[in-house]
């Protein structure tokens, strides 16, 4: 029975790779059509100015072999009139010349006629190129979403359940624990960095414009508030990056990384006061650990800036030689740990969390009196020395 179990993950982890390999497939794709078709409308729009600019020419000179016809008709209504007084070669010339005038002009309108019929099919085509675009990077963006769950979530799933049910159980719980977060992140890039870029792009095309217009310094100017969006925007970009995955984890450790976390966070949250305090040996953990403990504080400080709207949290993390332990206490406005709130998947979470890590967690709070979370993770010294060798 045991082994038709492992055989069962076995077979569901080959079917996940699968969809990984045709997600990833898919989402290249369709961010190729995004390109091409960014391309195509850059292309277009230098068409669509080359075509406007054209259109004002043409009009101008359909104006000015307006002006001449009208002219010239006088001259021949004058001639006809007057015909005794004139020679012969003077009513042909006029004639002639009425009659090239009229041939011009009507080949100007008719060429005026095509370049606005060009300029309108442009316009549709680029509004079309727009929805491509919009629908691509939304595409992108959910199909990013779900490759980082069957990369991330899942695959951690898979090594810890052995049968296939109770991995279907629990792979439903983390999806609905973190579809919030995915909802936030999306909504932050698209309210963000998506916006400020767009921005930066229509700005950009502009300076050309206002250099031509209104002079050197005006230009100057534009390209100073050009450098300010491009700041705000790759700020952005740097802070939901660190949210997703600190990198300064990988390369610094834990303390360090938790450190700066908190750090921004304060910065990020106006009148929130964050204190962070390291008692014992600074040592490397294994890289699984780093990433759990620091995805717990994480969670927690959310819980208590979002949920609790605490404007005080105290972070502490100690190390022994057998346990590392972390509390984070807020004064914010609490909760009765006995009331099973339903959907609470980001407790859910934490905990799981925490027992793969063979640890415990405990919530102290009561309404109106703060939470702390104690997080209690036992060490082995013989790992962490393996571990430091590892990574010299």
């Amino acid at each position: 029975m045991a082994g038709e179990k492992r055989w069962d993950v076995k077979q569901l982890d080959e079917i996940v790779e699968k969809m990984i390999d045709t997600v990833q497939h898919s989402k290249d794709e369709i961010f190729h059509i995004g390109e091409q078709s960014r391309q195509e409308q850059d292309r277009l729009l230098r068409e669509l100015e080359e075509v406007k600019r054209l259109t004002v020419q043409t009009i101008e000179e359909a104006d000015r072999l307006e002006a001449q016809a009208r002219q010239a008709r006088r001259r021949l209504s004058e001639v006809s009139q007057n015909f005794s007084s004139h020679s012969e070669q003077d009513i042909r010339e006029a004639y002639e010349a009425a009659h090239e005038l009229h041939m011009k002009l009507t080949m100007v309108r008719e060429r005026e006629k095509q370049l606005r019929l060009r300029r309108d099919e442009l316009e549709r085509r680029l509004a079309s190129l727009l929805q491509i675009i919009e629908r691509a990077d939304h595409l992108v963006g959910q199909i990013t979403v779900v490759l980082n769950y069957l990369n991330s979530d899942f695959r951690q799933v898979s090594e810890i359940i052995e049968g296939a049910k109770q991995k279907q159980e629990f792979g439903l719980k983390i999806i609905e624990a973190q579809e919030e977060e995915r909802r936030r992140l999306s909504r932050e890039i698209h309210d963000g960095p998506a916006q400020l870029l767009a921005h930066v792009l229509l700005r950009s095309d502009l300076v050309e414009k206002v250099m031509k217009d209104r002079g050197t310094e005006a230009a100057i100017a534009e390209i100073r508030d050009f450098r300010k969006m491009v700041r705000s925007a790759l700020s952005e970009v740097r802070r939901i990056i660190y949210d997703l995955r600190p990198m300064a984890l990988d390369d610094l450790g834990l303390v360090p990384t938790l450190k700066k976390y908190l750090q921004t966070t304060e910065e990020y949250n106006k009148g929130v006061h964050i204190s962070f305090v390291h008692i014992g040996e600074e040592i490397r953990l294994p890289s699984r650990m780093e990433a759990a403990v620091f995805r717990l504080v994480q969670e927690s400080v959310q819980n208590a800036l979002k949920h609790a709207e605490a404007r005080h949290i105290d972070v502490k993390m100690e190390v022994t030689c057998r346990q590392l332990l972390v509390s984070v206490k807020d004064d914010g406005k609490g909760f009765d740990p006995s009331i099973k709130k339903e959907n609470a998947f980001g407790l859910i979470g934490m905990r799981e969390r925490v027992e793969l890590l063979g640890g415990t967690l405990a919530i102290r709070s009561k309404p109106g009196g703060g939470t702390t979370v104690f997080i209690r993770v036992p060490l082995d010294r013989s790992a962490l020395e393996t571990n430091k060798e590892e990574r010299k």
